[in-house]
């Protein structure tokens, strides 16, 4: 009884019984393993020893029982996720050295450059954007292997051996050194185009100088009369309504435009076919057939209609790879443009009228001599197709935006990329220039509208447009601008001129129609009336109507309720 009564009594799934036994098999364990490595099996068995016995104050020490875990399954797990954190690590370096390595941006370059590294050219349902990625992936997948083997350390993160901008900018180099033979970014100007930049040179310096001295005349204007002006402007914004509704094609309509006289409007169709009505009668005076797909681009010459039958008065391109010239008084082109590998999505005129700029699906925009109709200028620079295409108001600078979701401004007198337009989360589908020469709006596909401002290279405004995909963007262009002192002219002259630039017109997939004054950048009319989709817009130059086309196949036009 005696023994019974000094023995332990231990209760079944009790903390003691398991903590002893726990700790006698770790110790065991560490014995039979490295007798060096016994640390803590001492103080095991005297924990173990000390409860056996029942000793006053004897308790389990937890925390000694947690040292006692196997060291190397520890060592183990530690190693594992160092070795995580370290992969990921490179990763994010990788991915940080894809974005500094110039990839070629022509489709064959791409696929050459693949099979060099011997990866397949083309992958089941991979577009040219994507195979370009790819590359990208590949080039830098090479780098960091290059840049381990000679640091001879498999497991050093790149950002451990390659820090700062210039060792980026370095191993770039050295990746696309095999390619550098194949890929030009800049080469020697022809003589016609050494030509026409002088010539656009010319014509856009004294451009600039009337409308810098025009703006510095505005700023002169009273601000009493600025502000009734202003006043006068939103109230007939805000009135716009329907003034007229016609179908226009069997199928859906994608371009419209005024002629510089504002009577006479163009649209072209899916169909390929381009058709002339008057306004605001909505009757059709002429229809133009040449293309055999999908027209994206229509644009008329600055003096459209003034310069006879035989002088191209506007320009067309179609997903036939085709851009064509036309005459408005003739139902066949007079003239054609050939060159571009894929579809052509949007042309539109130099403002000296001798000139016609294109951009297309193939990734590239062109700038084509009218008069010749020869290719003067094939410019690359997007990552992927191109959808919108616009020159400034002085000739000296293009804006072209696309699928890749960036757009860019071109010096046309240097050919330099003097601004990136970056900000839209995808892709770009309209861009127009403010007659103030200096601020861009663009339209995407993430529903916004953006304002960018060429002095400060940066956003101004961002707008939430719409509720779907923005398709276009207008800024009304005043034609006929009296240039005379404000105190001898007219009322309505007057106002024409302080209204240049003074709206914005934007479209979209939701099918609305909305204006937005310029500067507070607030929406002050929403135009319904078409059934789905909006594909195209225009502002008359003299403000009296604004046009769209739609995928409901009609032309609308809407003008303030006292026209």
């Amino acid at each position: 009884m005696d023994d019974q009564g000094k023995r332990e009594r231990v209760h079944f799934g009790s903390l003691e019984r398991d903590a002893v036994a726990y700790a006698k098999r770790k110790r065991e364990e560490e014995e039979a393993e490295d007798k060096s490595k016994d640390g803590g099996a001492s103080d095991l068995l005297e924990i173990s020893e000390n409860t056996r016995s029942g000793m006053p104050g004897a308790s389990i020490d937890l925390d000694l029982i947690d040292e006692a875990i196997d060291e190397k399954e520890d060592k183990l797990l530690t190693d594992d996720a160092l070795e995580t954190r370290r992969r990921a690590m490179a990763e994010f370096d990788r991915r940080r050295l894809a974005r500094s390595i110039a990839v070629p941006t022509g489709d064959a370059q791409v696929k050459d450059t693949l099979r060099q590294h011997g990866h397949p050219i083309c992958l089941f349902g991979e577009d040219a954007g994507d195979r370009r990625n790819r590359l990208r992936y590949v080039l830098s997948k090479l780098a960091v292997e290059k840049r381990a083997s000679e640091t001879g350390d498999q497991t050093t993160p790149l950002s451990a051996s390659v820090t700062g901008e210039d060792k980026s900018e370095e191993i770039s180099s050295e990746v696309s050194e095999g390619n550098e033979e194949q890929e030009e970014f800049y080469t020697e100007a022809s003589d016609s185009l050494l030509q026409a930049r002088q010539t656009i040179a010319r014509f856009s310096l004294s451009r600039a100088k009337c409308r810098i001295k025009r703006q510095r005349e505005d700023c002169k204007v009273d601000l009493a009369r600025i502000r009734r002006l202003r006043q006068d402007l939103t109230k007939s914004l805000t009135s716009y309504t329907i003034a007229g509704s016609q179908i226009g094609d069997a199928r859906p309509m994608s371009r419209v435009v005024f002629t510089p006289d504002s009577q006479r409007l163009l649209t072209s169709a899916w169909s390929g076919t381009i058709k002339l009505w008057d306004v605001p009668g909505c009757n059709m005076l002429r229809s133009y057939r040449g293309h055999t797909d999908r027209i994206g681009g229509l644009s008329l010459h600055p003096q459209a209609g003034e310069r006879g039958e035989s002088v191209a008065d506007f320009a067309s391109g179609a997903a036939d790879n085709n851009i064509f010239l036309w005459s408005l008084e003739k139902e066949t082109p007079i003239g054609s443009l050939k060159g571009h590998q894929s579809r052509v999505v949007n042309v539109d005129h130099h403002p000296s009228g001798d000139y016609l700029g294109s951009a297309s699906f193939d990734g590239s925009w062109r700038l084509w001599d009218i008069a010749t109709e020869r290719e003067l200028l094939l410019q690359e620079g997007h990552s992927r197709e191109l959808f919108a295409l616009r020159f400034q108001c002085d000739g000296s600078l293009v804006g072209t935006a696309g699928l890749d979701g960036i757009g860019r401004v071109w010096d046309m007198r240097s050919g330099r990329s003097v601004m990136a337009l970056e900000g839209h989360a995808k892709e770009i589908f309209a861009l127009d220039w403010s007659p103030n020469g200096y601020q861009i709006a663009t339209g995407s596909a993430d529903n916004t509208v953006r304002i960018f401002d060429l002095r400060k290279l940066t956003t101004i405004q961002q707008i939430p447009a719409h509720k779907s995909v923005v398709t276009d963007v207008r800024f009304f262009h005043a034609r006929n601008i009296n240039l005379g002192n404000f105190d001898d002219m007219t009322e309505a002259e007057s106002q024409m001129r302080l209204c240049d630039g003074q709206y914005l017109a934007s479209a979209s997939n939701d099918g609305l129609i909305n204006i937005w004054t310029a500067g507070d950048w607030k929406l002050q009319k929403s135009l319904a009336g078409h059934v789905g989709k909006i594909l195209g817009l225009d502002i008359a130059g003299d403000s009296s109507y604004i046009a769209s086309v739609g995928y409901d196949k009609t032309f609308k036009i809407w003008a303030p309720e006292e026209i």
